[in-house]
């Protein structure tokens, strides 16, 4: 199963765009709300969330899906929750994704020692030991991958359609949506 965690103050876009490109490609993702049913993004929309986190208990997850934002990011950088997931995927060698802030949370764990990795600028320091990929948008390295932002949240979530489902079904989904 795929997860998407949503916390108050998310951007809309870096979490929405992937997961609806995910679903087009058959994807299942459920999405969580840290704190809530209903989480409200860092720009005033709100999203129903389809669990919450108090019942997230996979410990085998196929990837997990961290959007950035503020203060979405440190809300869920702050979550047991999300913690508990992290380390969950990282034990089971599972797809770990992160844009723009979000990827912070691997760094603050470790989880980008000796990767490479991008985020939105200025949150550099924040990826301890990982080699910084200024220049790139969408960076994959090994089971972890990790975007600049929302102007990138669909190469993003083109991306992780490729690693779930394959290069042709992203090629097919990008044709569909015109990108």
């Amino acid at each position: 199963m795929v997860y998407l965690f949503l916390a108050e103050g998310f951007e809309e876009v870096e979490a929405l765009c992937p997961l609806d490109l995910l679903r087009r490609a058959g994807v299942e993702v459920t999405t969580v709300g840290v704190g809530g049913d209903i989480i409200r993004g860092s720009h005033k929309i709100s999203v129903g969330v389809d669990m919450r986190d108090t019942m997230y208990n996979d410990y085998r997850p196929e990837m997990i899906i961290l959007p950035g934002g503020m203060p979405g990011t440190v809300n869920l950088d702050s979550s047991d929750t999300v913690d508990m997931a992290i380390r969950a995927a990282v034990n089971n060698n599972s797809y770990i994704a992160a844009i723009c802030a979000a990827p912070m949370i691997l760094g603050k764990r470790g989880l980008l020692e000796g990767k490479r990795a991008v985020c939105f600028p200025g949150f550099e320091g924040e990826l301890a030991g990982a080699k910084v990929e200024a220049n790139e948008k969408v960076v994959r390295d090994g089971s972890i991958i990790t975007a600049k932002g929302m102007g990138v949240a669909l190469e993003f979530g083109l991306e992780l359609v490729s690693l779930l489902k394959g290069k042709d079904a992203a090629d097919r989904i990008k044709k569909s949506v015109q990108a």
